[in-house]
């Protein structure tokens, strides 16, 4: 499973492709900017997994700060099962310095 830059995320947003978005950073950083991803925290994502049982097959997309959480949120995933977890690169910070808040 490839993960995805900032700009290929942007170009699937703006195009309304459908995936399923989580943001598995903290509910604090989640309110001081986020992208309209399903917020799942990191330390919540082994007990609210089933959250996204549906989509074991489906694309997922996950994102963090830096992509560091995110990558560990895409190990955990694909070790219960999840076929399509892309982990976006550089995280919103890259998303930041691309394209404002």
């Amino acid at each position: 499973m490839q993960d995805i830059t900032v700009q290929e995320l942007k170009h699937k947003l703006d195009s309304g492709e459908q995936f399923v978005f989580v943001d598995v950073r903290d509910p604090w950083e989640y309110e001081e900017a986020n992208l309209g991803a399903k917020l799942l925290p990191l330390g919540e994502l082994m007990t609210r997994m089933d959250e996204l049982e549906d989509h074991k097959n489906d694309e997922i997309v996950v994102h963090c700060r830096s992509g560091a959480r995110s990558g560990m949120a895409k190990q955990l995933l694909v070790a219960h099962g999840f076929t399509n977890v892309r982990n976006v690169l550089g995280g919103i910070m890259d998303w930041q310095n691309n394209y404002g808040k």
